[in-house]
């Protein structure tokens, strides 16, 4: 069987990048669906994450000049990963395959060849792997390494060089519905949906207009939003440094009592002093780790939508 894929595309202030990224997906998809690879009736969706540019006129215009191409427009800006999750369920139900892939092509596609092919060999999912990071600068690239490792360390189940370059099949993005937080990090809870999955490694390229939509700021988050998401060993590590230096205090007072008896001479204010500050600093640290949590509980209870669809042209 032939399957129906649907490609979504968030997008934020990206008028820059919309009509070239739309040319090289409609030859994209021409290609695959002469070989047979994808069925006819496939389709492109762009997905306006509340942009403030001309984004959704460009989007609009593509979509009355060829009905390849489809279009969400969100009430709000919602940020990538909420928008990201708009597409793929607002298309669930239209295709037996969806690929999501950022707007500025720096995924290659070239690769959908590959992620079909591992779809029809019985994977539900396929995720997109870089196969290295010479692309990036020398401070992305070492945090971004650093931040896979440590969310390993903190056992949160996220492929290794992955971001949202993937394919879900109909089935797998079910399965995806049934995850109800609001607090969003996709790399982190698509590996949870379970079902056969594989890679496909390709080279990142160069964003070919305009500037990254996810600066220093917005990266932070995103780490942030994963660590707190699927981890509780932050504060497990609270409570365990909390009972070393719990530990270290009663053995200092006990070593400050006996000098005391000895006759020694007691330390100069300055070590009293650093003390006072590493401790203040540590339970300032710890207050905002757990400030961070309870606040993420706090947005969840109010279970307020994700995102609101203000148009969809199909």
């Amino acid at each position: 069987m032939i399957p129906t894929l649907y490609l979504t595309i968030p997008c934020y202030n990206e008028e820059l990048v919309i009509n070239e990224t739309a040319r090289r997906l409609r030859e994209k998809i021409h290609t695959m669906t002469k070989k047979n690879t994808i069925s006819q009736d496939s389709k492109i969706v762009f997905i306006d994450d509340g942009s403030n540019d001309s984004t959704w006129d460009l989007i609009e215009k593509l979509h009355e000049e060829d009905s390849l191409f489809c279009g969400i427009a969100l009430s709000r800006n919602e940020g990538h990963q909420n928008a990201l999750l708009a597409g793929l369920m607002s298309v669930r139900g239209e295709a037996d395959i969806v690929i999501s892939l950022d707007a500025d092509l720096q995924d290659d596609i070239e690769v959908l060849d590959d992620f079909v092919k591992a779809y029809q060999e019985g994977n539900d999912i396929v995720y997109g792997v870089r196969s290295d990071r010479e692309s990036d600068r020398f401070f992305k690239r070492n945090t971004a390494l650093m931040f896979y490792k440590m969310m390993k360390l903190l056992g949160v189940d996220i492929v290794y060089n992955h971001a949202d370059y993937r394919l879900m099949s109909s089935r797998a993005l079910e399965g995806l519905s049934e995850f109800h937080e609001v607090n969003l990090f996709l790399r982190g809870i698509v590996p949870l949906v379970g079902y056969k999955s594989a890679t496909v490694t390709y080279q990142r390229k160069e964003r070919f207009a305009g500037e990254s939509k996810y600066p220093l700021r917005k990266m932070l988050k995103l780490a942030m939003d994963g660590i707190t998401s699927f981890s509780l060993k932050p504060i497990s590590l609270i409570s365990a440094v909390g009972g070393i230096m719990t530990s270290v205090s009663g053995l200092l007072f006990i070593w400050t009592w006996i000098a005391k008896l000895a006759g020694f001479t007691m330390g100069s204010l300055s070590s009293i002093g650093l003390s006072i500050w590493f401790v203040g600093g540590f339970q300032l640290l710890a207050l905002g780790i757990l400030g961070e949590y309870i606040g993420r509980i706090y947005l969840e209870t109010k279970g307020r939508p994700k995102y609101i669809v203000k148009e969809f042209l199909k």
